[in-house]
């Protein structure tokens, strides 16, 4: 029989997260998803050579990964807090008043006191460094192989709970589930029955699972083909299990069933399952039921194995009233009516293993079209009224899913694709396996819409549907490897619609989705994509979903792609989808498949992409013929940066004079080292690097560098590509330390200047701003250009652009109807309307347009409109809790609204993050939105004081530090060129 080995001891996160302790088994560097070693068990091992800080149950880092400064952070702070636990005055850190005159019984008690002091020290070393000895939790050294007693927190009946980690132990894994719901939108409660087929992986005497705010009823457990048993199921609610304990091992093969009985009430929050409400055409109530379950929200809807490696398949039944349709991840196989008079819909068993946070379940009145692609089914639902606004939906999906099948050589698994809009819905989308949920403003759009408002939805449904292969087929082990999901998915969106639909100008969104990573990820509180430190508790795991996994990922991925020989990526990740559809990934497992279809290892060049945060500045300089490059870790700020003697293994592309503009004039130079010399010809007059943009990083010419760039731009300004024309504005930008873009910094000066940075703006602008029609405009990109011009000279109160919005405002509020408002076109109706909203009277008949309309993309920039106005308190109960931090962040735009919605968020916080958890997407875009303008010391202190006094409702998000850095700079941005900007204007 194996020895048994005792679990390491845990104490609650708050009690003892910052404690010495031993190496423990990593889980997760085996390749597999459930490793051959024991994972319930782990042996102390007293260890000399370094401290580990470990998170709970997360996994340990390589040696050459460690992050030895949040160690060291981590190891002071346990210090702090072993001191503070004892009186101050005995604290030997305490100055203490010296004495007057030098006793001679004084000295002999120290030194006595120094000769104690030695020998307990000497006695504790001896013990610690005898052969095989271990200290048991109550301080004995004993012999390693002696057992020892784990330490276990209490469950809520006051028995020990049998687990001490936040991750699952992986001794068992779900087969199957067979869930059968029974919601009641009357009472806003559900009752649910869940049976899990589950085989057994390492001998153990539990089974430990995940549950959240469900009241389990009755549990019974059956082993083989024995009886079926009641077991005693017990709970820990700070950590969101539930545990069976045994008196004898259940052995490794075994197959065995648990089936739990439970109720719930239906979420009031936007995860789990949860409930929702709309007024339809004649204003009359409806109530829906839909869940959200990513990233750890299935355990509140149904008991279950809640983490991404633990793959299954689930057959799904939900009891619902006649006036209603259900829908989940597969086709409905049968409908049976229930003696009650309720219906129970029974869906088919997912052919496909899914991670629990792609199940999803929706009760609700709504209606469809279809279409027939590639042997799927595909549906767009909408609330019945709004079915007229599904249609581009549907074109867009089933023009993307073909060019999907057909580019990864893998056809899409399910025999159906629902897209549903929910009126209720707090992301903008989700890509729950063959059932994706949307918001209406993303999904819902008339055929008649504007270019920019079908670019929006087209967006969404391809990322959404790349989840289908990138997340769904495929999925990362775990959250800190979210970028294989997220990133995936956002570079995918943008090359599937530029091919297929080249007429959005997408090219031109992703260039500034590459320029935002960077306005993110060139701050110390930035985080690597693949996260090798613990990504743990709920809280981390939200803050993955942030611009760094999304937008870095992507831009890594097309640095990556353009690098390689032609066809290497494509078929790599062909090779990747192939060898793991089905299971779970890590990082590394994507470079060895792209690696096995090429010549050269990708692990070692993107490894320095992926394991480190921020990226290079690349200086150039020259002598003759003789190219000096010098890398560096680009940062806006040196405050507490993380000196790293880390190095990228940078592709760098370049053009010359000769040849600039066609992608058969680009050369490449992989710069591996600090420095590095590349030969030109004499003859060559420029160098352009990054050439597109499509390296992640920036350049520095120097002075003569950039001196024959912008005289070769001032010859031709068509001798670089428009991407290399941004490119070297935003490295100028991005080096000057201005925040990384203007618009930021000219937030700043609304406290300060605004008057003389207005005059700035109109002298250098204003004839472009006059020169701009209302009309009908085809291309995309002068769409958004108008837009910008147009909003920014009405925010000027240039007459000519107010006096032909208050115009069409007239038409358009005052006589409101949809044949009307569809004479402004769709990219000026925001213009229009916030205009309209700086009027008292026009800003009550847009309130009446907000109620009254239901058409989605123009009901979202009423809001925002509305949220404009310079008197931003009168803005109320009028808006769905799902837009709060849309309005906050437009009302932050605004100097009139940004102290106000500060003051809001401050008073509101803990109804705030009730509704958003703490850590998640909008809790992120409201700290930034909120904060991103303060530029003064008082205003630092205020924010670092209020974030500080959250404790564990929020104080340790990584998006608060990222505010507080970001006001430093603004505060050293305008210490430093306030005084001579305002002299150069």
């Amino acid at each position: 029989m194996q020895t048994k080995r005792a679990s390491l001891p845990r104490n609650m996160i708050e009690n003892s997260m910052f404690e010495e302790e031993p190496d423990v088994v990593d889980l997760d560097k085996d390749s597999t998803a459930f490793p051959a070693l024991e994972p319930d068990e782990v042996v102390y091992e007293p260890r000399s050579s370094r401290l580990l800080v470990r998170g709970l149950g997360e996994n340990d880092l390589d040696d050459e990964e460690e992050d030895y400064e949040s160690s060291a952070r981590l190891l002071g702070m346990s210090f702090m807090n072993r001191s503070s636990t004892h009186n101050p005055s005995s604290s030997p850190y305490n100055r203490q008043a010296p004495p007057r005159s030098c006793s001679c019984s004084s000295a002999r008690m120290l030194v006595v006191g120094v000769f104690i002091l030695v020998l307990v020290a000497s006695m504790a070393m001896a013990l610690y460094f005898l052969p095989g000895c271990t200290f048991t939790k109550v301080g004995v050294c004993a012999n390693s192989s002696t057992p020892m007693e784990p330490s276990y927190p209490n469950s809520t009946n006051g028995e020990l709970f049998p687990w001490n980690e936040l991750r699952l132990p992986a001794s068992v894994r779900p087969v199957n589930y067979d869930l059968s719901l029974t919601p009641n939108l009357t009472s806003m409660t559900f009752t649910g029955r869940t049976v899990i087929n589950m085989t057994i992986l390492h001998d153990t005497k539990r089974i430990v699972l995940h549950s959240s705010e469900l009241n389990i009823t009755k549990a019974t457990f059956q082993v083989g083909e024995d009886k079926s048993v009641e077991v005693k199921v017990l709970e820990y609610k700070p950590w969101q299990q539930i545990a069976v304990s045994f008196p004898e091992d259940l052995k490794v093969g075994q197959v065995c069933v648990l089936t739990l009985d439970y109720a719930a009430n239906l979420s009031h929050t936007y995860d789990g399952f949860y409930n929702s409400s709309y007024n339809d055409k004649t204003g009359a109530k409806r109530v829906l039921a839909a869940t959200q379950f990513e990233p750890q929200a299935a355990r509140k809807a149904f008991p279950c194995f809640d983490e991404p490696a633990f793959k299954a398949t689930f057959l799904v039944r939900i009891t619902r009233e006649p006036g209603y349709i259900t829908l989940s991840n597969m086709p409905q196989a049968k409908t049976t009516t229930l003696p009650s008079g309720l219906l129970e819909d029974e869906f088919e068993q997912t052919g496909v293993n899914m991670s629990t946070y792609l199940v999803a379940f929706i009760v609700a009145n709504f209606t469809s079209i279809t279409r027939n692609v590639s042997n799927t089914l595909v549906s767009v639902y909408s609330v019945p009224e709004k079915k007229e606004h599904t249609h581009y939906a549907l074109d867009t999906a089933s023009t993307l899913l073909h060019f999907y099948n057909t580019f990864f050589h893998i056809d899409y698994p399910l025999r159906k694709l629902d897209l549903v809009a929910i009126p209720d819905f707090l992301a903008g989308a989700m890509e729950n396996w063959g059932l994706i949920t949307f918001r209406e403003t993303s999904l819902l759009v008339g055929n008649q819409s504007s270019p920019l408002d079908k670019q929006l939805i087209a967006n969404v449904v391809a990322h959404e549907l790349a989840h289908q292969w990138f997340g769904n087929l495929v999925t990362m082990r775990w959250w800190n490897d979210l970028w294989l999901n997220e990133g995936f998915a956002t570079y995918w969106q943008y090359t599937s619609l530029m091919t297929e639909f080249p007429q959005l100008d997408l090219d031109n969104v992703f260039l500034g989705v590459r320029f935002k990573a960077m306005a993110k990820d060139c701050l110390n509180s930035s985080h690597p994509v693949s996260v090798s430190s613990q990504v743990t508790t709920p809280e981390q795991v939200s803050e993955m979903f942030d611009s760094v996994t999304y937008e870095k990922g992507a831009s890594l991925l097309l640095m990556l792609k353009t690098t390689l020989p032609d066809g290497q990526f494509r078929k790599g990740l062909i090779k990747y989808l192939d060898n793991y559809r089905g299971s779970n990934t890590v990082t590394e497992d994507l470079w060895n498949s792209l690696t096995q279809v090429g010549q050269e290892s990708v692990s070692d060049m993107m490894r320095t992409w992926t394991l480190q945060n921020g990226f290079p500045l690349v200086t150039v300089s020259r002598m003759g013929g003789h190219v000096t490059l010098t890398q560096e870790h680009f940062l806006l700020s040196a405050d507490n940066a993380t000196h790293t003697s880390n190095l990228w293994h940078i592709p760098v592309t370049y053009v010359n004079d000769s040849c600039s503009s066609a992608p058969s004039c680009r050369q490449i130079f992989t710069l591996r080292n600090k420095t590095a010399t590349l030969n030109v010809s004499d003859s060559v007059k420029w160098l352009k690097f990054n050439y597109m943009n499509t390296g992640f990083y920036i350049v520095h010419y120097g002075d003569e560098g950039w001196a024959t760039l912008i005289d070769a731009l001032k010859t031709d300004i068509n001798t670089l590509t428009p991407h290399d024309r941004a490119s070297l504005i935003h490295n100028i930008f991005a080096l000057s330390r201005s925040v990384c873009v203007f618009v930021l910094w000219y937030g700043t000066l609304n406290d300060h200047s605004s008057w003389e940075m207005d005059v700035y703006i109109w002298g250098h602008f204003g004839q472009l701003m006059d020169s701009q029609d209302w009309g009908e405009e085809e291309s995309v990109s002068r769409q958004e250009l108008r837009s910008v011009l147009l909003e920014m000279a009405c925010s000027l109160g240039r007459q000519n652009c107010t006096d032909q919005a208050t115009l069409d405002i007239y038409s358009i509020v005052i006589l409101w109807c949809s044949v009307v408002s569809s004479r402004i076109p769709g990219d000026l109706q925001r213009v229009v309307f916030s205009t309209a909203a700086q009027s008292d009277l026009r800003w009550l008949s847009l309130m009446e347009a907000y109620s009254s309309t239901t058409y989605d993309s123009e009901k979202r920039k009423i809001l925002q409109a509305l949220a404009s106005t310079q008197d931003p308190q009168s803005i109320g109960g009028i808006i769905q809790t799902q837009e709060l931090p849309l309005v906050i962040s437009t009302m932050s735009d605004g100097f009139a609204g940004h102290l106000l919605v500060w003051e809001f968020v401050k008073e509101n916080w803990d109804r705030i993050i009730e509704k958003f958890p703490v850590g998640s997407y909008p809790i992120q875009s409201i700290i930034k939105s909120t904060t991103s303008q303060f530029s003064t010391q008082t205003h630092l202190e205020e924010v670092q004081r209020f974030f500080s006094s959250l404790k564990e409702r929020g104080s340790q998000m990584r998006s608060v530090q990222e505010a507080l850095e970001t006001i430093r700079l603004n505060q050293l941005w305008m210490d430093r060129n306030l005084p001579t900007l305002r002299i150069w204007l």
